[in-house]
């Protein structure tokens, strides 16, 4: 069955991976992208070769009026939304919490918390049975970072997530009468190009040897889980919050 959903943070790593492999299901994508318009064309290009349908949508998670525009457009593009995927999300440098700037934390909160809060709640209003919509899913990328705290390094990051697994299951219960499914994935240690945003870009490899699959994660195989979250196959799966993080 053909979808039309939109990702945010669509244009590189789990959102591209998500992205293209719906794509290969001949789904219509919105890529939403913050700024590296030639990423997100490049995305684009990948998704239409893959036999797939997609526009790419510049906007900022953290501003209500970019939000609403992102979904407008994905919706002129191609009709209703059926799957929202809530990816995008940043992190900062590996630092001491007594040394974080107020600057530092405003930023990942603005976009990792007000932005995933802003993201599904448009999607609520659009897919939702009372609303006029015809449902829908809503996949919420978060991470294992709230159950281990991320200590000496992102603890900010890691209570930005914590408020999206909170979202994540207030939202299923009170959504699911209008016929809109919330789910999250909470992938580990995934080779994406984050770690070099905040100053680690070894950091997947040097960390996922130790866990207990012995590697990190690909973004293909978070994208796997998402899209499957996406589709009929699990149709009475809500409220689940599901690690990919190679038993970590």
């Amino acid at each position: 069955m053909s979808r039309t959903i939109l990702i945010t943070g669509g244009s590189r790593g789990i959102g591209r991976a998500t992205a293209i492999m719906a794509g290969e299901r001949g789904w219509s994508v919105g890529v939403n992208y913050a700024g590296n318009e030639k990423a997100a064309q490049d995305t684009v290009d990948a998704v239409q070769k893959a036999g797939g349908r997609a526009i790419a949508i510049r906007g900022d998670v953290s501003r209500e009026a970019d939000v609403i525009a992102m979904f407008e457009a994905a919706e002129k593009a191609f009709g209703k939304l059926d799957g929202v995927v809530n990816n995008a999300g940043i992190v900062g440098e590996k630092q001491a919490f007594v040394d974080y700037s107020f600057e530092r934390m405003k930023r990942i909160f603005d976009i990792n918390v007000l932005g995933a809060y802003l993201v599904a709640r448009e999607a609520a209003r659009r897919m939702a049975t009372s609303r006029g919509g015809r449902g829908g899913s809503i996949v919420n990328v978060s991470s294992v970072a709230p159950r281990l705290g991320a200590p000496g390094e992102y603890v900010d990051y890691a209570g930005s997530k914590g408020a999206m697994d909170a979202m994540t299951l207030g939202l299923a219960r009170e959504l699911a009468k209008d016929g809109i499914r919330v789910n999250a994935v909470r992938p580990g240690l995934i080779d994406t190009e984050i770690h070099a945003s905040g100053g680690q870009p070894d950091r997947a490899e040097r960390l996922g040897a130790l866990t207990p699959m012995g590697r990190a994660g690909t973004a293909e195989e978070v994208a796997a889980a998402i899209v499957w979250l996406l589709e009929d196959s699990c149709a009475y799966m809500t409220a689940a919050l599901i690690d990919i993080s190679g038993g970590r």
